[in-house]
């Protein structure tokens, strides 16, 4: 299962941005599709998770408000707007996932069977 991670890129603060996570040719009902960060030095951080089947939705609390996570059915593929960006938003930006991932609990990376490369987020002035 090969998901594509994709729209990282450089933006001012205050800016957006959209990331996509492309899974081609595979079903993803009963998975909880995710997107993780990692900033240099510091521990991975669960973002926003949606549930493909019935598209429910869960955030950190440092994005609520700021990013939006969504799917597309037709094209196998959940993206994130994110909106109002800080510069504590600059990191390597994963998709990941899962059948037994807790959305109250969306943090937990082993709960993610599958996992994406990294699509780089950079927000400076």
């Amino acid at each position: 299962v090969q998901l594509q991670a994709s729209g990282g890129g450089w933006v001012q603060p205050g800016g957006s941005l959209r990331l996509s996570c492309e899974v081609p040719g595979f079903s993803l009902d009963y998975y909880c599709i995710g997107w993780f960060r990692q900033a240099p030095g510091k521990e991975r951080e669960g973002v926003a998770c949606i549930t493909y089947n019935d598209g429910r939705t869960t955030y950190a609390d440092s994005v609520k408000g700021r990013f939006t996570i969504s799917r597309d059915n037709a094209k196998n593929t959940v993206y994130l707007q994110m909106s109002a960006l800080k510069p504590e938003d600059t990191a390597l930006y994963y998709c990941a996932a899962g059948t037994g991932v807790i959305l109250s609990n969306m943090d937990n990376g082993a709960a993610y069977a599958y996992w994406g490369q990294g699509t780089l987020v950079t927000v400076s002035s």
